[in-house]
């Protein structure tokens, strides 16, 4: 048998070492949210040397009224971690990028935090937003539709087949009434859609709403699935409809089951996420959004030409799907002011459906 050859054993890579080889532009900053250390990415993206941002400031490559230090100013001021997304950044010259923005404190160093940017070509979380929403809408329009021109016929047909049933062939007439209620039912299911009602919200503990659903899949559906809580017990009451969020997260988990052929692993987790913020329909206004729940299974995830369409209706990846269940889920989210998101590039191994929500008040 052959064996691995030997390989020396070098000391491992300094902390300097780390900063330097990661790709992403990071920034170490201080309680006034000054410059203090930067990695080669970072150089790079500013065409500036460390030492010279440490001795001249953020002046040096952002103007005034640059969107950085924007950010800065309102993370400096919150504390704690803050992100904005889509940002256009104007550099001193001319220069432009779009990026998000990650501010987080440094474990057990207070007042010291790292600035995160991070490049995006593909749809960011605003855009993602506005994409849900005309889904939705779009949802909305198609059902309608459907229910006005197909479900009144539909009782007239199946009339017919029942008479036709005295004198016919039974097993071809049953066939035409079996699949005049399946068609039923699936205009039944997109007329939730049409319901563009204002919510009942108020305060509600998403832990509960949580722990009923998983009482309901465990009892139902996902009755093999080893389920896992991972909750942040220090969490505010959301703003929310309790009906919703329980056919929200009911969605979510059903998925997630049928992912893993109903016997894998699903994980629920909450926690508070700083400085979320999504827009407001209706308004130039951006909501906090800080409440974070996610659905994570081991489940293959969705093929990668259908990912990013995931919540459009009638997108379905399963064998006899109606592709209604997630643009549902996302209406419902989208109605609460929040957003949803498919997350699986970041985690191959496994599928993150991340939900996040205003805070009950923070209308």
């Amino acid at each position: 048998m052959a064996t691995v050859p030997a390989v020396p054993l070098v000391p491992p890579p300094s902390a300097d070492d780390l900063l330097a080889s990661l790709p992403i532009p990071i920034v170490l900053i201080d309680a006034n949210g000054a410059p203090s250390r930067m990695n080669t990415a970072a150089e790079d993206m500013f065409n500036l040397s460390e030492p010279a941002l440490v001795d001249r400031g953020w002046g040096a490559i952002f103007p005034e009224d640059s969107a950085v230090r924007a950010v800065l100013f309102e993370a400096v001021v919150t504390g704690g971690e803050f992100a904005a997304y889509d940002l256009e950044i104007a550099f001193i010259g001319g220069r432009r990028i779009t990026a998000d923005l990650l501010v987080s404190p440094v474990p057990d160093s207070p007042g010291w935090s790292t600035l995160v940017f991070q490049r995006r070509a593909a749809a960011t979380m605003v855009n993602r937003q506005r994409e849900q929403v005309g889904a939705a809408k779009t949802a909305v329009g198609v059902a309608a539709m459907l229910a006005h021109e197909i479900k009144n016929p539909l009782s007239g047909i199946r009339g017919a087949a029942q008479l036709l049933a005295q004198d016919g062939d039974p097993e071809l007439t049953d066939l035409i009434c079996t699949e005049v209620d399946r068609i039923s039912t699936l205009i039944d299911s997109m007329e939730e859609f049409t319901d563009t009602r204002p919510l009942k919200r108020q305060p509600e503990n998403i832990h509960l709403i949580l722990g009923h659903v998983r009482r309901l899949a465990e009892h139902g559906f996902a009755r093999d699935v080893e389920f896992e809580e991972e909750y942040d017990p220090s969490l505010p009451d959301v703003d929310g409809d309790r009906d919703a969020l329980i056919q929200i997260f009911v969605n979510l988990v059903k998925n997630a089951s049928e992912a893993t052929g109903n016997k894998g692993k699903i994980r629920l987790r909450s926690a508070y996420r700083h400085g979320l913020k999504v827009a407001v329909k209706g308004s130039k206004r951006r909501m906090s959004v800080p409440i974070e729940v996610c659905v994570i299974d081991d489940g293959p995830g969705a093929p990668a030409d259908v990912a990013e369409h995931l919540f459009d209706p009638f997108v379905s990846t399963k064998p006899g799907g109606t592709g209604l269940g997630l643009a549902l889920v996302a209406k419902l989210v989208g109605d609460h002011g929040g957003l949803i998101e498919y997350d699986r590039q970041n985690h191959p191994s496994r599928t993150i459906f991340r939900v996040l929500l205003p805070t009950a008040g923070s209308q």
